[in-house]
C-alpha cells in the first residue's frame, strides 16, 4: 500500500526510536511505500522541505507552534494545520495515489487533508486516537464546557470520528469511552490498537558504569531510584508529584528523579529551588542516548497524571519502563486504566492521584524489597513482547 502518515509530531527521520517511528518503519519493512507528513513549526524557522531516507519520504511542512507553546498560538497554529498540510500534500504528492491515510491525535483538525485523500484516492483512512480533545482541556479547567471555542472543537472531533473508517484506542477503557460519548459511531469500527515500539534487547549496566553515570548527575547509587521522564504538564498532575517529592524527603532509602520539560517545568523548577530537596533531582531534557543510559541505572518508573480527567490516558512512556524491565508506580485519576492493567498483569503498583499516603506505601514497598522490583519488571517486558509491539499494530492497521 501506499500509506500516508499525518502527524503533528516531529519527525526529521526514521533512526530515532519512538512508537511512530517504529510503527513507520515496520509498515516500511513490511513491503508499504510510506509518506509522513509532519510539522516544521515556526520556532525553527525552516522552509517546508522534503526529506528522502531509505525509502521513505518525509514532508516537512512550515506550521505556527503547536506544541510547548502559549494556549492562544497553539489554538490559532492547530486551526491552521488542516489548511497548510493539505496544500502542502497536493503541490508534493499530487501525482501519488494513497491507499491508506493514517493519522493519529492530537490534533483532531485534519478533517479536511483527510477528506481530500480519500476523496481523490478512494483511500481507506484509520485513527490512532492517543488524545480525546476537547474534553482532556475541559477537565483541566483550560476550555470551558459549551463554550463557544469548545463546541467549535467537538464539532471537529466528532468530523474526525465520521470520517475514520477504523478507530484504534490506547486501552480498552480508551475503546468504552468513545463508543459511550459518541452514540453516533457505530462500536464495529472502535478496536483496539495500543502504543507499541519494536522492543530491543537491552542489557543492564555494569556496576562501575552505573557508578559513574550516577556519579556525574550527582545522584545516590545507594537508594531505589525512582524516575519520571518525559513532559511536565499540566495532564501530569504536577502538585500530587510534588507532595510526593515532599512526603519523600522523611525517608532514607528513596530518591526520586524527574527528567523532562513542558510548559510546567518552570513551575517545577521554582519549586525545587525553594525547597531544596535532599531526595530529589531535577534534570533538564536529556539526549536521548544518555536518557536511555539514566533508564538502565534506575529502578521503578514513575507516572502520573491529574486526578480530574474524566477520559482515560495511557501515556506512552510506559513503554520505555517496561522495555528497560523496570516496573511501574503510578497515581492516576480513577478513569484511567493504566494502574488496573498493571497491577492486574503484575508489573505494577497503583494509586489515585491525590492519595499520598496510598502511594507512599507502595513506595515503600517496593524500596524494600528489590526482588519485587526485579519480578514486576519481567513480568512488564513480558508483557510489553506480547502485547505492545509495533509487529501487533501493524497487523491490526493493515487488517
Amino acid at each position: 500500500m501506499n500509506i500516508l502518515f499525518l502527524t503533528i509530531s516531529r519527525i526529521n527521520s526514521l533512526k530515532t526510536r519512538g512508537i511512530y517511528a517504529d510503527l513507520m518503519n515496520e509498515l516500511r519493512d513490511r513491503g508499504h511505500k510510506i509518506y509522513i507528513a509532519s510539522p516544521t513549526e515556526r520556532r525553527f524557522g525552516e522552509p517546508t522541505h522534503l526529506i528522502e531516507e531509505d525509502g521513505v519520504e518525509i514532508l516537512k511542512i512550515k506550521t505556527l507552534n503547536v506544541q510547548k507553546t502559549n494556549v492562544i498560538e497553539k489554538g490559532i497554529g492547530t486551526l491552521l494545520l488542516e489548511g497548510q498540510f493539505d496544500r502542502a500534500i497536493r503541490k508534493q504528492w499530487a501525482n501519488v495515489k494513497f491507499d491508506l491515510v493514517l493519522y493519529s491525535t492530537p490534533p483532531i483538525t485534519f478533517n479536511k487533508v483527510i477528506r481530500a485523500i480519500k476523496k481523490r484516492c478512494g483511500a481507506r483512512s484509520y485513527l490512532m486516537l492517543k488524545d480525546i480533545f476537547p474534553q482532556n482541556a475541559v477537565d483541566l479547567g483550560m476550555m470551558k464546557q459549551g463554550s463557544v471555542i469548545h463546541r467549535i472543537f467537538r464539532r471537529k472531533e466528532r468530523e474526525l470520528y465520521a470520517l475514520s473508517d477504523k478507530i484504534g484506542c490506547m486501552s480498552p477503557a480508551n475503546c468504552q469511552y468513545v463508543i459511550d460519548n459518541n452514540p453516533e459511531i457505530d462500536p464495529a469500527k472502535v478496536e483496539l490498537c495500543p502504543n507499541a515500539v519494536k522492543p530491543i534487547d537491552i542489557k543492564p549496566l555494569g556496576e562501575k558504569e552505573r557508578v559513574d553515570l550516577l556519579s556525574k548527575l550527582s545522584l545516590p547509587t545507594d537508594k531505589t531510584l525512582y524516575i519520571y521522564g518525559g513532559n511536565l504538564g499540566k495532564p501530569q498532575g504536577l502538585d500530587f508529584s510534588l507532595e510526593v517529592i515532599q512526603s519523600n524527603e522523611q525517608r532514607k532509602d528513596s530518591h526520586i528523579v524527574i527528567v523532562g520539560d513542558g510548559t510546567e517545568y518552570a513551575r517545577v523548577k521554582a519549586w525545587f529551588e525553594a525547597h531544596a530537596p535532599n531526595n530529589a533531582t531535577l534534570i533538564a531534557r536529556l539526549p536521548k542516548e544518555d536518557y536511555d543510559n539514566l533508564i538502565r541505572a534506575c529502578h521503578v518508573g514513575l507516572i502520573f497524571l491529574d486526578p480530574r480527567f474524566t477520559i482515560p490516558n495511557y501515556p506512552s512512556r510506559l513503554l520505555s519502563y517496561l522495555e528497560n524491565s523496570m516496573p511501574v508506580l503510578l497515581a492516576t485519576d480513577a478513569n484511567t486504566d493504566m494502574g488496573r492493567i498493571a497491577e492486574a498483569n503484575g508489573f505494577g503498583l497503583w494509586a489515585h492521584s491525590g492519595d499520598l499516603d496510598a502511594f507512599m506505601a507502595n513506595m515503600a514497598r517496593l524500596a524494600a524489597s528489590p526482588s519485587l522490583i526485579q519480578e514486576l519488571g519481567q513480568h512488564g517486558n513480558a508483557f510489553l513482547k506480547d502485547n505492545y509491539t509495533v509487529d501487533i499494530v501493524a497487523r491490526i492497521i493493515e487488517k
